[in-house]
């Protein structure tokens, strides 16, 4: 089942808005994250923290200089969710997960993300 899950930000965490300003257009989100998920994986579960991507300028592969380059466990923690099925048979999603979270800082480590691999017959078409 295809799932569409959000992570945002418990109303209680106003404190924090000012980092969570849309470039674009300078508003303010409480959506901190989202994932499209395809596997058969359990949906997340109070504790449960997401990653947080990363670019360390010396690690950035030329080729590819918007990617990151590092994760780590992020500074959010889901708090309770809210899961909505669909009864409809052609819906984009099987369900729509909202994970509530709160600010929680934890240390962890930056852990390198495997390089960018790209086949050979995608070079070619790109030539």
């Amino acid at each position: 089942m295809r799932k569409y899950i959000i992570f945002r930000a418990d109303w209680r965490e106003e404190h924090l808005a000012e980092n969570r300003i849309l470039a674009h257009t300078g508003a303010m989100t409480d959506i901190l994250a989202e994932h499209f998920d395809s596997s058969e994986r359990p949906i997340p579960q109070p504790g449960y923290r997401f990653r947080e991507f990363h670019r360390v300028e010396p690690f950035v592969d030329p080729k590819f200089p918007g990617a990151s380059t590092h994760s780590r466990v992020g500074d959010w923690e889901v708090t309770r969710v809210e899961e909505y099925t669909s009864e409809l048979p052609n819906a984009d999603f099987g369900a729509i997960v909202i994970c509530y979270c709160r600010y929680s800082p934890v240390t962890t480590p930056l852990e390198p993300l495997p390089r960018i691999q790209v086949s050979e017959q995608l070079q070619e078409v790109q030539i």
